[in-house]
């Protein structure tokens, strides 16, 4: 296919006995659809796990050109105040801490942490933000000439000034999921990664773990009960799962360097199919890989294949497959849109629709293959 915009990524993922991502009361995260309450593993959690899995071999921190980045509410006070204590005269650092805190976070700021926004900021960002203290903190004679100088950078210099000459402002991260500046809008960065929230297939599948801790050393031969008893949500579910990578978007991110690029684009592939999301992981091992992962490259807007699921299924591997590729065939004879296919299947095959059949990592070189051939913009 000649300049793909899109590629899109459709996964069935199976699960038991797992809490693999819970609401604010401790309960699964559901989702009703077509009338029918389903079990759902929210965008924010797949995302969060697939940045997160630093040990992984195909981790997003082993990509040639990988700068990293930084969530926090405390960006400023922990890599750009506190390398100066102990460095420069503490009245100094506490005369500049307010306004370089105020530079990033906005007004905000002056409320206290807790009101700020927990930020995304790239290495390059904070290393121009730690040298800028720096050298004020270097240079002033008193604490008043410091405020004054901070000041005078915050109320001179923006987001854009942070990033200037930068590849990845804000990261390899940023440059996959974007972030949201509210004190500074033209800081953002637009996500070229799209993540749909998964849900299952069929209805939710759940059940009430109750358990008990018993106090192994315990010598009171009248206390025969548990120390401790609890109750807990287990869930299992085959899950349906879509991503879109606008690559024009990706391209862009990376500095216009299709390098970075295509390799985060391979890793990601590798990541969404084998990085599982779970709370609980230590008493439901919730480890799990993906069942089917159909790639989709072309040059038109994306959709998504969940009306396959919009009527309930069985908790059914071949049924979920047989009705994800009926649905793909009524699309094509209805849109004919031409997209270029490649999927893994542990168990059958998607017969009738054009696809060829890879193994996961001929699927993601092909993938990052597409990417060299995706026009800049």
């Amino acid at each position: 296919m000649n300049n793909p915009r899109f590629l899109q990524v459709h996964t069935l993922h199976s699960y038991t006995a797992a809490l693999l991502n819970r609401d604010d009361t401790g309960q699964a995260k559901r989702l009703l659809y077509g009338g029918t309450s389903r079990t759902r593993i929210s965008s924010q959690c797949l995302k969060r796990h697939w940045r997160m899995a630093k040990n992984d071999p195909n981790a997003i921190q082993n990509i040639p050109g990988f700068e990293p980045a930084f969530r926090s509410r405390e960006l400023v006070t922990e890599k750009v105040i506190q390398p100066l204590r102990g460095n420069y005269d503490d009245s100094i650092v506490d005369a500049i801490e307010p306004l370089f805190q105020r530079f990033v976070y906005g007004d905000k700021a002056d409320k206290g942490k807790k009101s700020r926004q927990t930020l995304l900021l790239g290495k390059p960002e904070i290393d121009w933000l730690a040298a800028q203290a720096a050298s004020i903190a270097r240079n002033a004679k008193n604490a008043n000439e410091a405020q004054t100088r901070a000041n005078e950078l915050r109320t001179s210099a923006n987001y854009k000034t942070m990033t200037k000459g930068a590849q990845l402002p804000g990261g390899l991260v940023g440059a996959l999921f974007g972030r949201m500046v509210t004190s500074d809008p033209a800081a953002n960065i637009d996500a070229p990664v799209h993540v749909a929230h998964a849900f299952t297939v069929h209805a939710a599948e759940t059940e009430g773990d109750y358990f008990t801790a018993v106090d192994d050393l315990k010598v009171d031969n009248d206390f025969i009960g548990a120390d401790t008893i609890q109750e807990t949500e287990l869930t299992c579910g085959l899950f349906y799962g879509y991503v879109v990578i606008d690559l024009p978007g990706l391209i862009q991110n990376c500095g216009s360097d299709k390098r970075i690029a295509s390799a985060a684009t391979k890793s990601l592939i590798h990541l969404i199919a084998e990085v599982s999301p779970g709370a609980k992981r230590g008493s439901t091992a919730p480890y799990g890989r993906a069942d089917l992962m159909l790639i989709e490259a072309g040059d038109r807007q994306p959709r998504s294949l969940s009306r396959a699921f919009r009527q309930e299924i069985s908790n059914n591997f071949s049924i979920a497959r047989d009705a994800l590729r009926a649905q793909l065939q009524g699309f094509d004879s209805t849109y004919n849109t031409g997209e270029e296919r490649r999927y893994i299947c542990v168990d059958g095959n998607l017969n009738g629709v054009e696809a060829k059949k890879l193994n996961l990592g001929a699927l993601a070189d092909w993938a990052s293959g597409v990417v060299e051939q995706a026009p800049d913009e």
